[in-house]
């Protein structure tokens, strides 16, 4: 069944309850994400637009983006978030890649969003403000108020979402209706979300968990969101009393945390926290669970995905682990004891976007998915992950492969060669690292020079923490880079 037309099949039998309470007072209810959703998906399709075809939306949150994702999934198109930190020669590989037919950008961004359209031969341009206004609001207005949900296949494309690559080159994992519809609502059986819920919505939506995590098991049960642009922590503890769940990354539980006001006082109502995207440190939820008189539930996903484990809603949440497989996914280690996880189940994506090798590449003869990550489970079937194969950091909450930043620091002259290490951060998880050793011409490049010129070029998240200038990088008898020896010396 098509990703709207299952969640509206719910939705719908109570269409005056509150779907959306927006920070500036602004209310929608479950009627006007119809009404809503019926003009997008309409305006759209008079543009010619045909199923399978790319949206890519590069926007500031609001309850008029997640509209358009939603009017998307209606009219069988294929919805492309991208990060709003992205730089313009990310932006120009992705509209090169995905080849979309409508591109919606921040007005403040259309001068060279625009151009990049017209060079990669995108047929439409629209801008969308975190107000909800712009070319793409006023075109909207005049649309047909009738529309005919799209029909579409469980295999049927509805969303890419970019991950970044160990090549430097990101790949497009191909998300479809199935994939989204199971993984909500297995998350709403396991999370026992209803619609006597409310969740305080305070993550970004171009990334998976607050876009599929926290949007679709809301609409799937007919609950509330508390939508706030961004996190904050008072405005977190503030609307603390009119709601029941958090989603959020480590980064959000920390922050909490060194907030006098946070109390368990502040968390009476509170049913459920979730923590996900990166590693919650044992100090971060014992330090929690004293502090609010609730365990944080760390669950464990990923972009080609959704979610894969889940510590319990009732029985033991066990810090340092990210708990069971949720019910549908089959997860083995490829090792005797710890090694490579795999997966294969409904929520699995089918590939990469125009990459059919990387795809070859990472599933197994049997149809597992490689995930990457190296870990284990113990005798009750408790995961814990221990590492990760792919050579990427997490910052957080967002995935950054070293090798994307590499190529972008060796092209600055003076630089003879880099290496980026993420190295233990108590705010972020970890901080990403350059270790860089200087040519002759470039002896009096500074940690300035290094960090302007990748902020130029790449999304603030990926822009390097701390600049190390080093006479030779380690390398072993092979003559790879041996980073374990950089992460050891400077994290100390």
């Amino acid at each position: 069944m098509n990703t709207y037309a299952y969640f509206a099949e719910r939705f719908l039998q109570s269409p005056a309850r509150i779907f959306l309470e927006a920070d500036s007072g602004e209310r929608f209810s479950y009627a006007d994400v119809e009404q809503e959703t019926v003009r997008y998906a309409s305006f759209l399709l008079d543009l010619g637009l045909k199923a399978g075809d790319r949206v890519a939306v590069q926007v500031e949150k609001s309850p008029q983006a997640v509209f358009v994702y939603l009017a998307c999934l209606r009219a069988g198109l294929c919805y492309l978030p991208l990060n709003n930190a992205y730089q313009q020669s990310e932006i120009r590989y992705f509209l090169g890649d995905a080849e979309p037919a409508v591109a919606i950008c921040s007005p403040r961004n259309v001068e060279w969003f625009s151009k990049l359209c017209n060079d990669a031969k995108v047929p439409h341009c629209f801008t969308l403000d975190q107000n909800g206004a712009g070319s793409f609001a006023d075109a909207t207005r005049s649309a047909s108020a009738e529309f005919a949900t799209a029909i579409s296949q469980p295999y049927d494309l509805a969303v890419i979402i970019y991950t970044s690559g160990t090549t430097g080159r990101s790949k497009g994992a191909m998300v479809s209706h199935g994939n989204l519809t199971s993984n909500a609502k297995v998350l709403c059986d396991a999370w026992r979300i209803t619609s006597n819920d409310t969740l305080i919505h305070a993550l970004p939506i171009f990334h998976i968990h607050g876009l599929f995590v926290a949007l679709n098991t809301i609409l799937l049960s007919g609950a509330k969101l508390i939508f706030q642009r961004k996190f904050d922590a008072n405005a977190v503890i503030n609307a603390l009393p009119r709601a029941t769940m958090l989603m959020g990354v480590p980064t959000f539980y920390t922050r909490l945390l060194a907030e006098p006001s946070f109390t368990r006082h502040a968390c009476q109502t509170m049913r459920l926290f979730v923590s996900g995207s990166a590693p919650l440190l044992l100090d971060t939820f014992n330090e929690f669970r004293e502090r609010a008189g609730h365990t944080i539930l760390e669950r464990y996903g990923m972009s080609e995905a959704g979610m894969i484990c889940s510590n319990p809603h009732e029985g033991e949440r066990r810090g340092g682990t990210v708990g069971r497989p949720l019910p549908g996914v089959d997860l083995r280690i490829d090792g005797d004891e710890t090694g490579g996880i795999e997966i294969k189940g409904p929520n699995v994506f089918s590939g990469y976007w125009n990459m059919p090798e990387k795809t070859n590449e990472e599933f197994t003869a049997d149809g597992y998915f490689k995930t990457g990550d190296i870990g284990t489970v113990d005798s009750d079937g408790y995961v814990a992950i221990v590492g990760r194969a792919k050579d990427l950091i997490i910052t957080g909450g967002f995935n950054v492969y070293p090798k994307e930043i590499e190529l972008v620091i060796d092209a600055i002259p003076g630089v003879t060669e880099s290496a980026v290490i993420g190295l233990t951060h108590p705010d972020f998880g970890e901080a990403v690292t350059a270790v860089i050793v200087r040519g002759a011409d470039g002896a009096t490049l500074s940690k300035a020079d290094i960090v302007a010129h990748v902020k130029t070029e790449l999304a603030n998240f990926k822009v390097p923490k701390h600049v190390h200038f080093v006479d030779e990088l380690p390398r072993n008898s092979m003559g790879k880079v041996q980073k374990n020896i950089l992460r050891e010396r400077f994290n100390s």
